[in-house]
């Protein structure tokens, strides 16, 4: 969720709720040097899937790249900060810097775009999907085309997709989704966050030294995709807290939601473009 200022902090382990960001600034490298290559299927928050390490890669342009991928996924702050407007790393969402099944991983997407986007109604490029991540879950701007920042994504999303078919990448993207099961009660929520959550997080939601912003100037703006509750429910249940994901019910996860979601945020300006065609989700905040 926000901005964890200690890219090397462990988690503590006593927070429920990092919804859509958690230790933002975790350098992650440990884990791709020690994990094998491995498919553990599509189950929600199981595994890490992507190639044997960095380590692996050649020191020539590609790997020099691949490797800055790396850093702008885990170290967003430190590595592009002029097009970030919050205090987010794209690890908070993207969890495992991206290699994390059930939380929105980066593996298989050169095999899944380009690829038709309702939200803006057209064909959309996975430097179009980056665009839009900067813009809504970092509440910043895109990179610039042709960039070297932009290129080196790119091809890290590119090597984490080494190995893995279409159907593959298909069946493991995104966040698991959970029926609500009813009218989320964002009351409870409060009192879930207060008692659970308010440790790591603040009481005002705006993050500490431990875990990152879920709300406030700091967080997510309304036009990203963790602000729909469905989306923050899925990831709170399966993820969080972290290591420990379905320790939380359903219904506790889509209170959580729903509390934090209607707590103060950015807004999007650009909002006014989206669902063109009319078919926009319920549960959107605008």
């Amino acid at each position: 969720m926000g901005l964890a200022k200690h890219p090397g902090m462990a988690w503590r382990g006593f927070s429920w709720l990092a919804v859509c960001l958690v230790l933002a600034g975790c350098d992650r490298a440990a884990e791709l040097r020690e994990r094998p290559h491995t498919h553990p299927g599509v189950s929600a928050g199981v595994g890490t899937v992507g190639p044997r390490s960095l380590e692996s890669l050649p020191s020539d342009e590609r790997g020099a790249l691949i490797r800055l991928g790396y850093r702008l996924v885990t170290q967003t702050q430190d590595t592009a900060r002029a097009y970030v407007g919050n205090g987010l790393n794209c690890t908070n969402c993207h969890l495992d810097g991206g290699r994390k099944i059930g939380a929105a991983p980066f593996v298989g997407l050169s095999r899944i775009y380009p690829e038709y986007r309702s939200r803006n109604g057209r064909l959309n490029t996975i430097e179009d999907r980056l665009d839009d991540c900067f813009a809504r879950s970092m509440n910043g701007t895109p990179l610039p085309a042709g960039s070297r920042e932009k290129v080196a994504l790119v091809a890290y999303i590119d090597w984490l997709s080494e190995g893995i078919t279409r159907e593959e990448a298909l069946g493991m993207r995104g966040i698991p989704r959970i029926a609500a099961g009813g009218t989320p009660n964002a009351n409870k929520g409060a009192g879930i966050y207060d008692m659970r959550c308010s440790g790591c997080h603040g009481a005002e939601g705006g993050g500490t030294s431990m875990a990152p912003p879920v709300w406030g100037p700091r967080s997510y703006n309304i036009g990203a995709g963790m602000a729909r509750v469905s989306v923050a429910a899925a990831f709170i249940k399966h993820q969080m807290p972290l290591g420990q994901g379905g320790s939380l019910t359903d219904e506790e996860a889509y209170d959580l939601a729903a509390y934090i979601n209607r707590r103060p945020r950015p807004d999007f300006p650009d909002k006014r473009f989206d669902w063109p065609k009319g078919d926009k989700p319920e549960d959107v905040p605008y």
